[in-house]
């Protein structure tokens, strides 16, 4: 499972989520976010990270020339967008904020990989999941956000998406993560991949 660790704000949080097996780290650039990091502090880690790990930038209120700008200045590889961009469409997540299921199927006549989020006052971060029952007949790939932790991260597994966007879930507070949550929580899609092998 690929596995992208957001609301990183610090060194020490982005290299645990690497040695761990995240496929990508996130970095928020939404100033409203508690997750918030100035582009000038997420290059100094981004500069610090493996090669293979994938650096994705956040945006919501950026026009396309600033985020080009942040882009270039982080060393980002991926943005992750809620809207409609006019930036290379190899490195544009579109993500989707969920309410009911005609948000599924803007999704899906969308972007080809989109990423499916809960809808709440804050983009992203809110801890809660939508209706992944709404998940059922999707036939594209997608990468699923909101919600995901320790609680229920089996679940999540079971229903197969392409990647899965995870924040809060792994916290001790806001832009911190918990060594403990992350450790058990890569621990047990270890232990389920292992076991599907074996079935």
């Amino acid at each position: 499972m690929r596995v992208k660790v957001c609301g990183i704000t610090t060194l020490e949080d982005a290299l645990l989520a690497s040695d761990l097996g995240a496929h990508a780290v996130g970095f928020v650039f939404y100033e409203k976010s508690q997750r918030y990091i100035e582009p000038g502090e997420a290059r100094k880690i981004s500069i610090r990270l493996p090669a293979f790990l994938l650096k994705v930038g956040v945006f919501v209120e950026q026009d396309d020339d600033e985020i080009r700008r942040i882009m270039e200045c982080v060393g980002l590889d991926r943005v992750q967008v809620y809207r409609d961009v006019m930036i290379d469409p190899r490195v544009v997540i579109r993500a989707y904020r969920v309410r009911g299921k005609e948000d599924v199927e803007e999704a899906e006549r969308g972007a080809f990989f989109p990423l499916l989020d809960t809808y709440a006052d804050a983009y992203g971060g809110s801890g809660k999941s939508f209706d992944w029952e709404l998940l059922k007949g999707l036939r594209r790939p997608f990468i699923l956000a909101g919600g995901i932790g320790l609680e229920n991260i089996e679940k999540v597994l079971e229903i197969g998406p392409y990647a899965i966007d995870v924040a809060s879930g792994l916290e001790e507070r806001p832009g911190k993560k918990d060594k403990r949550k992350m450790e058990a929580f890569f621990q047990r899609i270890k232990s389920y991949e292992k076991e599907r092998i074996l079935r």
